[in-house]
């Protein structure tokens, strides 16, 4: 049996449906998690003139763990990493730790994006996909003459 800290109230007592699923699927928001330990990596995707850059925030993940795939219009970022840490004495152990952990998120290709040029880089901490973006088939702008 352990104790638990009563903040005393008695929405605490009762807890409401939406306060349990908050407490399990985390409070809406900036959350990324589905449960504690697993997270999502916050995405940034800024359009410019000529590309479309995503930026992911995955510190702790090298760029050997991690995986880009481009099928049927959709990009998919993916990661997996494992650690472990084990305590140097021989025989038992007392404690054991390790942490498993992964993520992946996909995202719809825009029409003018051009999926056989995709580029990406990892730099501390930081995975940058580039998209560039599809010339143009029609010309810019042009004046109709009225006959």
């Amino acid at each position: 049996m352990s104790l638990i800290k009563w903040h005393g109230g008695v929405d605490d007592a009762f807890p409401t449906l939406p306060s349990l699923l908050e407490d399990f699927f985390g409070k809406g928001g900036d959350e990324r998690h589905f449960m504690s330990g697993v997270r999502l990596p916050a995405v940034n995707i800024k359009e410019e003139d000529d590309k479309f850059v995503i930026s992911l925030a995955i510190p702790g993940v090298s760029k050997e763990d991690c995986k880009i795939e481009v099928e049927n219009g959709m990009l998919t970022v993916s990661a997996s990493t494992k650690s472990e840490k084990r305590d140097e004495e021989k025989g038992k152990y007392s404690r054991y730790e390790y942490s498993v952990s992964s993520f992946s998120r996909s995202f719809s290709l825009p029409t003018n994006a051009d999926a056989e040029h995709i580029a990406a880089k990892y730099d501390n901490g930081e995975l940058k996909i580039t998209l560039p973006k599809k010339e143009k088939s029609l010309p810019e702008g042009r004046e109709i003459t009225i006959e």
